[in-house]
């Protein structure tokens, strides 16, 4: 598996962010979802990384700034044909890797409460990520759940 910072300009990403789109609003009222499109998707604020096998896309997972000490996981998407092949987990180990280099302190998400979004909770579980209040401009909703990661600030050099 190869994960490289995606340009989103392949037909394959558009394809999978098409997808994560409509899964998101067939789970949730339009109010609630909170995934971004492509035009959001390339704001200076944001890297966008895609996971390859040779030409098979496998996922993709994004990182945003919220401050100088606090990052955003957004858009994590695995094609539904290819979930639990690690995919998934690769990503998330790479968007907290980088978190973790931008010396941010805490690395937070959101994403859906209904039991369609159980396996990525239990994702973002197993990495170590608490459920909390909304942060950022998200406010309480009962079709979200807000979950963030104090990171370990970085070893003085």
């Amino acid at each position: 598996m190869h994960i490289e910072i995606d340009d989103l300009t392949r037909p394959a990403i558009h394809a999978l962010l098409d997808e994560h789109l409509r899964s998101m609003h067939e789970l949730s009222p339009p109010e609630s979802v909170h995934a971004l499109d492509l035009d959001r998707l390339r704001q200076p604020a944001i890297t966008f990384w895609s996971a390859w096998e040779g030409p098979l896309l496998l996922g993709c997972g994004a990182l945003k700034e919220l401050s100088p000490t606090h990052g955003e996981v957004k858009s994590m998407r695995t094609p539904a044909a290819l979930r639990r092949q690690g995919a998934g987990r690769a990503l998330l180990a790479h968007i907290v890797a980088a978190a973790r280099a931008r010396g941010y302190e805490r690395l937070s998400l959101e994403t859906g409460s209904t039991i369609e979004f159980e396996p990525a909770c239990k994702l973002y579980e197993s990495f170590g990520f608490g459920y909390c209040g909304p942060f950022a401009d998200y406010v309480e909703d009962p079709f979200s759940v807000y979950m963030t990661l104090v990171l370990a600030p970085a070893a003085a050099a």
